[in-house]
């Protein structure tokens, strides 16, 4: 008899307490957008992947060694890759990147994927979906906002909040399924108010035109994040660790799948 798998929703939602304190860089005057649609449907090969690596800085350039002084910085990195030996796919994809601010409610990375997939005399897919947010920045002469560490050294002029978060899903061995996933990150703002951002959504149903009820596959999730945050702004104390968080869930499931969905959000920014 096949192994009957039944996942609910798990929903986590991170956000950092009293010390919480990212300020996110904000826009370059020139600003870059751009969208990917791709729509596939096909029996046979195919090999799909999209990447994305983003890095900006405020205020000046993005540093080659030790922050500046009130100088915050973003690193976003998207990877999103599926393969198949052979089979039916069926494939609905959109990527959208908006290199400008952002506020409460808008992303500068969203993606969405719709798939369905019927392995044929064998055949299978497999794919692997990835974002990672990585916010640092080091102390400001501030008077009245939340300071973050990275360092515990006084004068080694490290950041002084260093917090970085991934979320991860990867298909091995997909025979048949259907799988929609859904993501968003906010890394560039304006307003000093306005927290970063990472969700993450996957919901993987059997194929409704299969007759069998599950879906086939080996499906896993990750998602982790690590966390340095101080209070001071300055004194002896603006780069000293005043909390320190880090977590992971993993989930993995195979055999047949009646539903398995995951959901994912953290934000990060300063209490007002």
């Amino acid at each position: 008899m096949r192994n009957i798998l039944y996942i609910g929703i798990i929903s986590l939602l991170f956000a950092t307490g009293g010390v919480t304190a990212d300020w996110l860089p904000n826009q370059t005057p020139e600003n870059q957008m751009f969208s990917i649609t791709t729509v596939i449907d096909v029996v046979g090969y195919v090999s799909d992947s999209t990447s994305l690596s983003w890095v900006i800085a405020s205020p000046g350039a993005i540093p080659t060694g030790i922050l500046a002084p009130g100088q915050s910085v973003a690193d976003v990195s998207y990877h999103d890759s599926t393969m198949t030996n052979g089979g039916h796919l069926m494939m609905n994809k959109r990527v959208d990147f908006d290199s400008g601010d952002q506020t409460v409610g808008t992303n500068n990375l969203e993606t969405q994927k719709v798939m369905t997939y019927s392995g044929i005399d064998g055949s299978h897919l497999v794919g692997e979906e990835e974002y990672t947010l990585s916010v640092a920045g080091r102390n400001s002469t501030s008077d009245d906002a939340i300071r973050c560490v990275f360092s515990q050294g006084l004068g080694s002029g490290l950041p002084s909040f260093c917090n970085i978060v991934t979320a991860k899903s990867s298909l091995i061995n997909v025979n048949s399924a259907q799988i929609s996933s859904k993501g968003g990150v906010r890394a560039v703002a304006e307003n000093a108010n306005t927290p970063a951002t990472l969700n993450y959504q996957i919901a993987v149903t059997p194929d409704t035109n299969s007759g069998s009820g599950y879906a086939d596959a080996i499906v896993k999730t990750e998602f982790a994040g690590s966390i340095m945050e101080a209070r001071d702004t300055s004194g002896d104390n603006w780069n000293k660790t005043s909390a320190t968080n880090t977590w992971k869930d993993s989930s993995s499931v195979s055999g047949g799948i009646k539903n398995f969905q995951k959901s994912f959000g953290y934000t990060s920014g300063l209490r007002v």
